[in-house]
């Protein structure tokens, strides 16, 4: 600073070096200081370092202070320090920082440490407090609230420790942190973990950590815990459990339970419930020893509610009692030699691998060393169904219908095979039974989709009214013919023969199949190219009539299906007769006489020359008994094209000859038509003169019937406005009274009012000024009062006084004999006043009042 008057304010302080001997002292306020020339100011004035209360601050690098407190200075006058430590100051009173002091932590509140709240403390050297304890650096301590923590330069705040609550069923895991005694006095070692579980807060050790709060398990007759131990101890009654021992806590050992630090929870394990009818195989059950005994069963029957030790398992879970009725039936097997009863009550020895069937009714719990394989239930069997039974001893089949059936120990059902295309013929046949009415019962691509059905039950086909169905035992190597209608039931080795049919037009091999062959009669329609002696290519669409003979002898009853394709074998032989018969004559010809050249040349002539009815196939006994020509297209188009323009010239002729005919008829009905409508005309035109005469006379009447009720209508209604008119200007004249008698009260009411208020606003106005009035008189007499109280009657008397002897004086002063003083308010007569001015007489008693004369 170059300004050599330096003013200190009080509380402020400034450093002044000498630059001779380089030595720096402060100077402390309230002070004026001159600066020398061989001083230097280091700053400007600077506040002192104020600590209020309950606050602290460090400093660095201290002074050193003797038994008194003063500063110690060196040989040269400087301060002396205590260099790299510290000095925490307190609340006191303001005080400098000398040179080379810092404020390492600036003003700071002290810590409190609240109640159930500890600050773990930790010494960086050692020392000795003020109870003359003394620590080593590295020591650790708690310094629990509720209180004020002053710090020390020897000590640092490592960690605050907050309280952890324990509610009811609640614990905290402890662990210690190095070798102690914890708050119940008991050695800890390092890493040592504990729980403690007594209620309210708990606040840890300095060389305690919390790990965890760890909640009670609340266990109840539905629900227990499963431990299991990490490491061998001892528990809290006393018994050892072994490192891996797993064992069970129920409620009758404990309501709410929480596991030791060497406790795993491994599960809670949920009560198994048995109802009366329920019943369950326990494996590996624990025995009296409290050890699981592996590989063993047990079964339990209700109606019971355990819970599963550790180890045990369910082997199906929860099961139901077998209760079989009369149609029922267990097949069982024994797993190891036992002793039972059978049906007659009768002790027996069952074998390992011995089978049995427990028929019903009756209630059936299996023992362990009894396995159920199977349930049955009795087939009821109507007389047209069947199931396959095999005898798993011998291995043979058989089939059994009409009854009710329960399988025995040493039969199964048994599934029949039955190839792709037969499976979906069967089920087109149960799902769709419109296909037997028309002609072959087929489908036409066997890969499809094909329902599933039981092949267990017996394979059964009904085979429609005038059908046959060919059936081959691969067994007995032979076949047999039913003939519908029939119920087909199959054999375990017999399948049925499945018949692949010409179809289509024209046919083509192969696309139905079937596995009815129909008797007929029926028809089947084919078309046929054909050629004729000039040329001349038609197609022909033909229909044949046909039915089997069917023999009398069941034996022969096979040459039906001797043919596998009867109608494509009946349409080839057929359609080559007529392509014969029809290339030996020209177009013309064959147009001419087309069904006689077909018929015989499909039917042909007998001995005597007459076309035979019929044709027979002696191989399956097919007989065809008409021909049908249901249409005749050229296929060469010159031909075609003749045919068409004949065709057409017919149809023009017969055109022309019914549109002359349709003419003549319309130009006959059109003349009818006008001469009734003529006439028609006429009689309208009388009746229309009829209906005129009618209303001219009405129209008459009318007028004198208007003329007659508008006279009378009008006297009434003159009458009846004048009766009106007289009402109304009464009524008029009333209610015009009235309301002027309204009106009149209304405005009387009004006035009335409208007084009253001004009355009663008068007598208020008078009222307030009275009160006004009266109140100032009292005001101003309170105030008269009040003066005169203070001033005293001697002070008024005095002050009355003082104006005439100070006239007296000042006339005396002057030399005036007398003189005449008024405030320019009164009149004054002068000629009176002259008077006695003068010394004259004074005046009469009737005279004016003179002024006042002093």
């Amino acid at each position: 600073m170059e300004d050599p008057v330096i003013r200190i304010p009080p509380y402020h302080y400034v450093h002044v070096l000498d630059l001779n001997s380089n030595v720096t002292r402060v100077e402390v306020g309230p002070h004026t200081y001159i600066r020398q020339d061989h001083e230097r100011v280091m700053f400007a004035p600077r506040r002192m370092v104020m600590v209020p209360p309950r606050h602290y601050c460090v400093v660095l690098n201290p002074v050193v202070r003797g038994p008194t407190g003063a500063v110690v200075l060196d040989e040269a006058g400087q301060a002396r320090l205590r260099h790299a430590d510290l000095d925490i100051r307190l609340a006191q009173e303001p005080f400098p920082l000398y040179p080379g002091e810092e404020i390492q932590q600036d003003i700071t509140p002290l810590q409190m440490v609240l109640a159930d709240t500890a600050l773990r403390l930790r010494a960086l050297l050692d020392f000795k407090d003020e109870d003359g304890k003394k620590f080593v650096a590295g020591d650790e301590w708690l310094f629990e609230g509720p209180s004020t923590y002053i710090p020390r330069k020897e000590v640092e705040v490592a960690e605050t420790l907050q309280a952890t609550v324990i509610g009811h069923n609640q614990a905290i895991r402890l662990r210690a942190r190095k070798e102690c005694l914890d708050r119940y006095g008991t050695r800890r070692v390092t890493g040592e973990e504990w729980l403690v579980k007594q209620v309210g807060a708990y606040l840890p050790g300095v060389y305690e950590e919390v790990m965890d709060v760890v909640d009670a398990y609340i266990l109840t007759d539905k629900k227990a815990l499963h431990l299991r131990a990490t490491r061998t101890f001892e528990d809290e009654e006393g018994r050892v459990r072994r490192t891996g021992e797993e064992w069970l806590v129920t409620q009758a050992e404990s309501e709410a339970y929480i596991p030791e630090v060497f406790e795993e929870v491994v599960a809670e394990v949920a009560v198994t419930t048995l109802g009366p009818r329920q019943y369950c195989v326990v494996l590996d059950p624990v025995g009296p020893n409290g050890q699981p005994q592996l590989g063993q069963q047990l079964v339990v029957k209700g109606e019971k509610s355990f819970f599963l030790q550790p180890g045990e398992r369910l082997q199906a879970g929860i099961q139901d009692v077998y209760v079989l009725s009369e149609d029922e039936g267990l097949l069982l097997q024994a797993l190891q030699t036992i002793k039972d009863t059978n049906e007659e009550g009768t002790e027996v020895t069952r074998r390992a691998g011995d089978r049995w069937l427990a028929r019903g009714p009756l209630e059936y719990v299996p023992p362990a060393e009894v396995a159920v394989l199977e349930r049955r239930r009795a087939v009821a069997l109507a007389d047209n169904e069947g199931i396959y039974v095999r005898d798993i001893r011998t291995g043979k089949v058989r089939v059994v219908t009409g009854q009710t059936y329960m399988l025995t120990e040493a039969e199964e059902l048994w599934e029949k095979e039955l190839p792709p295309g037969v499976e979906a013929l069967l089920a087109e046949a149960r799902g769709d039974t419109r296909g037997v009415d028309t002609g072959f019962h087929s489908s036409s691509s066997p890969d499809t989709g094909i329902p599933q059905r039981d092949r267990t039950r017996a394979v059964t086909y009904q085979v429609p009214h005038n059908a046959a169905v060919q059936v081959y035992d691969y067994r007995e190597r032979r076949a047999r013919v039913v003939l519908g209608p029939e119920l087909v039931v199959l054999g375990p080795g017999e399948q049925l023969t499945v018949l692949s049919l010409s179809a289509g037009r024209p046919k083509r091999p192969h696309a139905r199949r079937s596995l009815c062959l129909r008797l007929g009669p029926d028809f089947c329609a084919d078309i046929v190219t054909i050629e004729t002696a000039d040329h001349a290519r038609l197609q022909l669409q033909l229909a044949y009539n046909w039915h089997f003979e069917v023999p009398e002898d069941p034996k022969a009853l096979g040459r039906l299906f001797s043919v596998p394709d009867f109608v494509g074998d009946a349409c080839k032989a057929l359609a080559s007769r007529v392509r014969g018969a029809v290339a030996a004559v020209t177009f013309d010809d064959f147009h001419k006489n087309s069904n006689r050249l077909i018929c015989s040349a499909v039917f042909g002539f007998d001995e005597g020359g007459r076309l035979r009815e019929q044709l027979r196939f002696a191989p399956n006994g097919l007989v065809v008994t008409s021909v049908d020509i249901q249409s005749v297209e050229p296929v060469d188009q010159r031909t075609r094209d003749a045919l068409q323009r004949s065709v057409q010239l017919a149809i023009e002729i017969a055109t022309n000859s019914q549109e002359a005919a349709a003419r003549h008829e319309a130009e006959r009905l059109a003349q009818e038509a006008r001469g009734r409508l003529e006439r028609q005309r006429l009689l309208d035109q009388a009746e229309a003169e009829r209906a005129r005469r009618e209303l001219l006379e009405l129209e008459a009447l009318s007028a004198a019937v208007e003329s007659a009720g508008a006279a009378r209508a009008e006297a009434q209604a003159r009458a009846e406005a004048a009766r009106i008119e007289g009402e109304a200007a009464i009524l008029q004249a009333k209610l015009k009274a009235e309301a002027i008698a309204i009106e009149t009260e209304a405005e009387l009411s009004r006035v009335e009012r409208m007084q009253a208020q001004e009355v009663r606003a008068q007598r208020a106005r008078g009222e307030a000024e009275a009160a006004r009035a009266q109140a100032l008189a009292n005001v101003e007499a309170s105030r008269v009062r009040e003066v005169a109280a203070a001033l005293g009657p001697e002070t008024i008397r005095d002050i009355a006084r003082a104006g005439p002897e100070l006239q007296v004086k000042l006339l005396q002063g002057l030399g005036l004999q007398s003189t005449l003083i008024t405030d320019g308010t009164s009149p004054l007569n002068l000629f009176t006043t002259a008077r006695g001015l003068l010394g004259l007489a004074a005046p009469s008693e009737s005279s004016a009042p003179q002024g006042p004369a002093l």
